[in-house]
């Protein structure tokens, strides 16, 4: 069976003090009294035969309520539960501002009671540092990959 593809786009933008990334808290039950480990690069599942960075521009609107970046680069893929392709994209967003898609989920558990959470409850730009204790561990590689690619450019 292939793996579940899942496709993002990690903006960032460049600051006096540095680089900084966008990430969104994942919203629901499960992820409102978490923050370390707790925040994503904007991204979703798509079909194996859906094109990758269509997949993570759509995505990125969805999470975000903004369109990705016109210029965008590969970071490649990482494996984990799903394989994650994710580009990035050089712009500024009002992290204020996002509107995100939702998703319905039984909450509580065995109640019954169906309830809608936004996908990602909040959004923030962080320094590269900062972004690594915020951002779930799987996706750590991408914040090197970024690093590298902008030193290298």
């Amino acid at each position: 069976m292939p793996p579940v593809r899942s496709s993002g786009v990690l903006l960032y933008r460049r600051t006096e003090s540095g680089v900084e990334v966008l990430l969104g808290h994942m919203g629901g039950p499960f992820w409102a009294k978490k923050d370390d480990g707790a925040w994503s690069i904007p991204k979703g599942e798509h079909d194996p035969d859906e094109d990758a960075e269509a997949a993570a521009r759509r995505e990125f609107a969805e999470e975000m309520g903004s369109p990705a970046p016109t210029d965008l680069h590969p970071l490649g893929e990482v494996k984990g539960r799903k394989l994650l392709a994710v580009w990035a994209g050089e712009g500024d967003l009002d992290a204020g501002a996002i509107t995100s898609n939702s998703f319905e989920l039984e909450w509580p558990p065995r109640s019954g009671r169906m309830q809608s959470f936004p996908e990602i409850d909040r959004a923030a730009w962080f320094d590269l540092d900062t972004a690594r204790a915020k951002l779930v561990k799987a996706q750590l590689p991408f914040l090197d990959r970024l690093a590298a690619a902008l030193s290298d450019s």
